[in-house]
């Protein structure tokens, strides 16, 4: 089961954190894998660990609120493999601040980043996707995105995306269908990643945190959404299409 071999597949946000562990599992199932982020050096350590541990992989700077870097490093994909058929849509920011303190300059950031970029990565994905007729685009949202109960002081313009997100995803799974492509979020929540260490919480407020909110008692592993990646990425996922996947601990039901 999830075997991906010869699949080609490209994780946005891929030199850490969650990225970095999408990528390195889907190569560990087969998969080649398309390592991006907007530091290229750091995108390269993780091709070359791809490659040390038996995997294939090459890795590219890109921007993916930036349209003309976008369509590059996929041209590029394209001219080195000749498919794509799976997208990891990973690439996101997280700058706290109070609402009544975002700048325009800084919500514009956060929406061009999270959700712009997103769209600017499926739609050109999906016009590759199409030509083979099969295709899977992962989204990557948050427990903080609407409508379930959990809102984040501080991250107005984050959860707004993450909320656009699954709208999106509803939409293009809709749309995408007739062409084989399958379309799914995930909804991490405590996940323990660079992003999630920029809090302002101290380690002893964080696991206060946790102990109070989340059932497990405990922060998530990068490794744990990659799971939920790689099922979501492999034929035995292909009648979900249009869904949102929490991976939380627990947090929803407590």
């Amino acid at each position: 089961m999830f075997n991906l071999t010869n699949k080609v597949a490209l994780v946005t946000g891929a030199m850490r954190g969650m990225g970095k562990a999408d990528a390195l599992a889907l190569a560990a199932q087969g998969a080649k894998v398309v390592v991006t982020d907007i530091d290229l050096a750091e995108c390269q350590k993780v091709a070359v660990e791809i490659k040390n541990n038996g995997g294939m992989a090459a890795a590219f700077k890109m921007d993916v609120s930036d349209k003309t870097e976008v369509d590059h490093v996929f041209d590029e994909t394209i001219k080195a493999y000749g498919r794509l058929d799976i997208l990891v849509n990973n690439a996101g920011v997280y700058n706290p601040k109070p609402a009544l303190e975002i700048t325009e300059e800084e919500w514009e950031q956060v929406i061009h980043i999270n959700l712009k970029g997103q769209f600017l990565c499926a739609q050109r994905a999906a016009k590759e996707m199409a030509k083979n007729k099969w295709g899977r685009i992962i989204n990557i949202a948050s427990i903080a995105s609407g409508q379930v109960g959990v809102g984040i002081a501080g991250g107005a313009h984050y959860t707004a995306s993450k909320g656009g997100i699954i709208g999106l995803t509803e939409t293009l799974a809709v749309e995408w269908a007739p062409l084989g492509i399958n379309v799914n979020a995930i909804g991490p929540g405590a996940i323990d990643t660079p992003m999630s260490r920029s809090t302002r919480m101290t380690p002893e407020q964080f696991q206060a945190f946790l102990d109070a909110k989340v059932p497990l008692k405990r922060i998530g592993r990068p490794e744990e959404i990659a799971a939920l990646v790689v099922f979501l990425a492999s034929e035995e996922s292909s009648y979900i299409t249009g869904s949102t996947f929490f991976a939380d601990g627990g947090w929803l039901a407590a």
